[in-house]
């Protein structure tokens, strides 16, 4: 059966010898597994042989993506869905990691290969990433060609050599499969010592992160020092490490950008944007001026588009149209916390549907006019512990300025004869 089939298992031998032979003691299956080994060291195949290599100073920086999901880690107390981009030279063993929100594509890799290089200082000669299997998924052969020569410019600009290890064959990315495990190690650690996972948002992750691999790399000084003399200067720019888009915003005040819908200001409806896309936000601008950055949004399936979703920039149309927030196709997404969705669900419970509309869209502008939006969640959710309704009225009487904090400000009036005065001495000064 060996010979036949040298991928069987020991414990597929062992069955099929029981299924043979019924009165075979089950105790002997250690021992069979011990035979086994020792046949396959004598009579086996021929293994594949892994060939360690010597890297020289300044000559191989790698880069590849790894999964974080099972590490539990949560922002703001919801699951955060992430990548880690990590970028390590082969000699020093320098590190540089990037948290990516969406899936391996060429903007996370040219943005964190870039920040890395210039973290570290220098560039080397060549650069070793994967296949990007992810960012190829699904793509049509102009795609991937485009994704390929992109890649291709990028190394081109830090005038590095571009290679890919083959598809499948992770060892010979080796010098940054075996680190993945290390550090995701590393962080899961620390995460244990902070004593939680969750984080107040996404930046202070990212702090999280940076400061770790910081102390990782403090270790390896004078290595990386030595690394630094050897690797070849920074160009004297970074090169585009986004996609760039040109859109309209149609009359629902936003814009449709890979299966995602962003909303903007109202009074840019019927003009056309240059959107910037980055893993994680867009930039937008109007001609050459800059008008905002909006986090990158996702699309919830293959079929479902996603929205990511600002409620100032509609509040004062939803005022007018209220009802319009009953079946609202980003109704879930314009809520700025949980408190005002859990509000609405509340209100549509106990109220008919038009004066539920109604009360909800006044609380969302009493948020934006007032700027009080935590504070107004904050009483929501103690209404709803205590199964009341909000009253409009009297919430926006709360917000009100304080009359009493208003500064006292006094206008001294000048008598009109001091300028006579004043227009006397000039002309004495003058003679």
């Amino acid at each position: 059966m060996l010979e036949a089939a040298p991928g069987l298992r020991a414990v597929a031998v062992f069955e099929e010898m029981r299924r043979r032979h019924p009165e075979l003691d089950p105790g002997v299956r250690r021992t069979l597994e011990r035979r086994i080994r020792s046949w396959r060291a004598v009579h086996g195949p021929e293994k594949e042989v892994i060939f360690r290599q010597r890297h020289e100073p300044g000559q191989l920086g790698l880069s590849d993506f790894t999964a974080m999901n099972d590490l539990g880690v949560t922002v703001a107390g919801q699951p955060l869905a992430h990548r880690l981009y990590h970028f390590r030279l082969a000699f020093s063993g320098f590190e540089h990691g990037r948290v990516v929100l969406g899936g391996e594509s060429f903007t996370a890799l040219a943005e964190g290969l870039q920040n890395a290089l210039w973290s570290v200082g220098g560039v080397p000669k060549e650069h070793r990433s994967d296949s990007l299997s992810a960012a190829f998924r699904n793509l049509d052969r102009e795609a991937k060609d485009d994704i390929t020569r992109r890649y291709d410019e990028l190394c081109a600009h830090y005038r590095m050599t571009p290679s890919r290890n083959n598809r499948g064959v992770a060892h010979e990315n080796g010098a940054i499969e075996s680190a993945h495990g290390h550090l995701k190690k590393a962080i899961d650690d620390a995460l244990l010592l902070r004593g939680s996972r969750d984080f107040d948002d996404i930046d202070a992750y990212r702090a999280f992160i940076d400061e770790l691999i910081g102390r990782r790399n403090a270790r390896h000084q004078k290595r990386i020092a030595l690394e630094r003399a050897a690797l070849k200067p920074l160009p004297k720019r970074r090169t585009t490490d986004y996609e760039e888009s040109v859109v309209v915003v149609t009359s629902s005040s936003g814009f449709t950008l890979k299966k995602v819908f962003y909303s903007v200001p109202s009074r840019l409806i019927g003009h056309r944007l240059r959107v910037r896309l980055f893993d994680d936000r867009l930039e937008i601008f109007l001609g050459g001026s800059y008008l905002m950055t909006r986090p990158r949004g996702r699309p919830r399936s293959s079929s479902q588009h996603g929205h990511v979703v600002d409620y100032r920039h509609v509040i004062h149309s939803l005022r007018r149209k209220p009802m319009a927030l009953l079946n609202l196709v980003y109704r879930d997404q314009l809520f700025p916390r949980p408190a005002y969705q859990h509000t609405f669900e509340h209100l549509l419970a106990e109220l008919p549907e038009r004066r539920a509309c109604k009360i909800m869209v006044e609380l969302l502008a009493l948020a934006h006019e007032r700027a009080c939006e935590a504070e107004l969640a904050g009483m929501l959710e103690g209404l709803l512990d205590e199964r009341r309704l909000p009253d409009p009225a009297a919430l926006r009487d709360h917000f009100l300025p304080d009359a009493a904090t208003f500064p006292s400000v006094t206008v001294a009036t000048a008598p009109l004869g001091l300028y006579d005065d004043l227009a006397t001495i000039q002309q004495g000064g003058a003679a």
